[in-house]
């Protein structure tokens, strides 16, 4: 009897030994394995002369904005301002094909906001889509008619934290930028004496006067273009752009080219001071020092300011690159 108690005991202790290992076994495979982690596909972009790019990833800062704007829009899916500020949040990230979907979108529930097609056609320009750009920039144009103009406020304040461009203004400038891009610089022309009109703050009276100046010089007009210059003086409260300051003191001869040779590309401000320079050269007959200030411009990682994309530009309509 003790030799069977015994023995029932050890199978005892060996079935529940069993049970143990069965239980832990089934309990691994009841524990939720590790998500992976999701990386998400980089943003490439290829530019017309065959350069690829991939989009950097934004800065903590980006993306948390991004975040908050789409949080607001997923709550307010209705709201035009959450509309546009999902799409400006997403295109600061570098993913200008997903805010034009944005815009897109606002545009198909609110036809008459002309404010989605101001927004989309500047992205169309960062795309290379110039045509797409007109499109929406002379229909924004049409519906501001009649209309009061507005101070826009900044997405990425400058570091006074003052808006200094307004709602027209800007409907005008890139307008005229789409149209000097697909150099039709008589309707270039048209737009930027419109954005001029539109407000008197310094950076806005800057900018335009920049590009009506170089526009003339295409045109062959040195005498008007220097009348374009006439608003432009040494005492101007210039906020933002000052890079365009610069180049407008350049033309009107206020400062010798000398002060801005020095000019590094690769960051949207020194590029346009760039290309200010490149066609500084290429209207004054140096046409091959004009290229190699475009080329340098061109090989910078800036691909979406506009001074890269105005070098580009250049350098397939009259270069042939």
């Amino acid at each position: 009897m003790e030799i069977i108690g015994k023995n029932l005991r050890f199978l005892y202790s060996l079935v529940m030994v069993l049970l143990v290992v069965v239980s832990c076994k089934n309990d691994k495979k009841n524990v939720p394995s590790k998500p992976k982690e999701t990386v998400e596909k980089p943003v490439v972009f290829m530019t017309p002369l065959g350069k690829e790019f991939i989009v950097p990833a934004p800065s903590e800062k980006l993306l948390r904005q991004y975040e908050e704007a789409k949080t607001t829009f997923e709550s307010y899916p209705d709201s035009v301002e959450a509309i546009i500020w999902y799409g400006r949040r997403t295109a600061y990230l570098g993913r200008y094909e997903e805010a034009i979907s944005i815009y897109t979108q606002g545009i198909e529930k609110y036809p008459e906001e002309l404010r989605f097609r101001r927004h989309r056609g500047h992205r169309q320009i960062s795309l290379r889509n110039f045509d797409a750009a007109i499109s929406d920039l002379e229909k924004a144009g049409q519906l501001i008619q009649g209309t009061d103009n507005e101070i826009e406020p900044d997405g990425m304040p400058n570091a006074k934290n003052i808006p200094v461009s307004t709602l027209h203004g800007n409907i005008w400038y890139h307008l005229g930028l789409a149209y000097y891009l697909k150099h039709d610089y008589e309707k270039a022309y048209e737009a930027y004496l419109k954005c001029r009109e539109s407000g008197s703050l310094p950076d806005n009276i800057v900018s335009s006067t920049h590009w009506l100046y170089m526009i003339q010089r295409r045109l062959g007009n040195p005498e008007l273009a220097d009348e374009m210059l006439i608003p432009i003086s040494l005492e101007m409260d210039v906020i933002e752009n000052q890079s365009y300051y610069e180049l407008c003191k350049l033309y009107k001869g206020l400062i010798p080219v000398d002060s801005l040779l020095q000019t590094e590309t690769g960051s949207p401000s020194n590029d346009a001071v760039a290309y200010g320079l490149a066609n500084w050269h290429f209207y004054n007959g140096e046409k091959e020092k004009a290229l190699e200030i475009m080329t340098d411009i061109v090989n910078s990682p800036s691909w979406s300011s506009f001074g890269y994309i105005a070098a580009e530009s250049d350098l397939l309509y009259y270069y042939g690159k």
